[in-house]
């Protein structure tokens, strides 16, 4: 019993240091995603339990008073955007729903591995017009800087570093991200039935080093929302090669998944 008590005292004084490495972060850096990060880790040690974290996509203010099934669990969100569940006895998926009335219902799953999180920050959708297509980008600490497209052929290009709105004012970036872990969100307001369109994401950070495997190692997800609901969510493949990860094309008003990594865009 001492053992364990000197050990877990010294897992809360290792915690404690970092918390306090990215409090200073925070003062000096303004980095509020590394003072989350270690205080989620601090709190899962203290009540040995798992967080998860929600965000608004076009904001990225933290969601609160929100329904979240875990599991069997059923949680609701506090003042940060979080929901404490029980850690579970094996790793694997786990399905979660997330429900608010601003919000767009969402079930996907998450992952345990090695009893944490693979990931535990989810941007949701708030509501849409029916027709609107809204895609949301989240991902890992690292690369800092990944950029969705949105590319209607023949026509316009959206993202950071091409138009930010479309010249018909139809399709825009609501939020972009050179930090690490998103959200990056565009929404269309309306898809052309006879018009192809292509979503990749680049990872601007590393354009310039070939054979990068940074991108699929970032725990990027996409989530597409449209007609007031959650269409799609697009996971990532590991270890692949490439700064371009082309998620999926629209082809006569049909999402088709891609799911490639390459080394060009097109």
């Amino acid at each position: 019993m001492v053992d364990k008590m000197k050990i877990k005292y010294l897992h809360l004084i290792a915690l404690t240091a970092i918390l306090l490495v990215a409090f200073t972060s925070f003062n000096y850096a303004q980095d509020d995603k590394v003072r989350q990060k270690a205080k989620d880790a601090f709190s899962e040690i203290e009540t040995d339990s798992l967080v998860v974290r929600f965000f608004d996509a076009l904001t990225g203010a933290p969601i609160s008073k929100a329904s979240v099934k875990v599991g069997q669990e059923s949680l609701e969100t506090d003042f940060e955007g979080r929901a404490f569940f029980k850690k579970p006895e094996n790793d694997g998926l786990i399905k979660i729903t997330f429900q608010h009335l601003k919000y767009i219902t969402s079930e996907f799953e998450i992952e345990v591995m090695a009893g944490t999180l693979f990931f535990n920050r989810f941007s949701i959708s708030p509501k849409l017009e029916i027709g609107a297509l809204r895609v949301v980008l989240d991902w890992g600490e690292n690369p800092k800087d990944l950029d969705a497209h949105l590319m209607k052929i023949n026509d316009y290009h959206i993202s950071f570093r091409n138009m930010i709105v479309s010249a018909d004012g139809v399709a825009r970036l609501d939020r972009d991200c050179t930090t690490g872990y998103g959200p990056e969100t565009i929404t269309a307001n309306r898809i052309d039935q006879n018009s192809e369109y292509v979503f990749f994401v680049h990872d601007y950070t590393n354009q310039q080093v070939s054979g990068n495997t940074a991108l699929s190692n970032s725990k990027a997800m996409i989530k597409v929302y449209g007609d007031n609901r959650l269409l799609n969510v697009i996971s990532i493949t590991p270890n692949g090669i490439g700064t371009f990860w082309e998620v999926f094309r629209i082809v006569n008003g049909e999402i088709k998944i891609v799911n490639e990594m390459k080394s060009v865009s097109n």
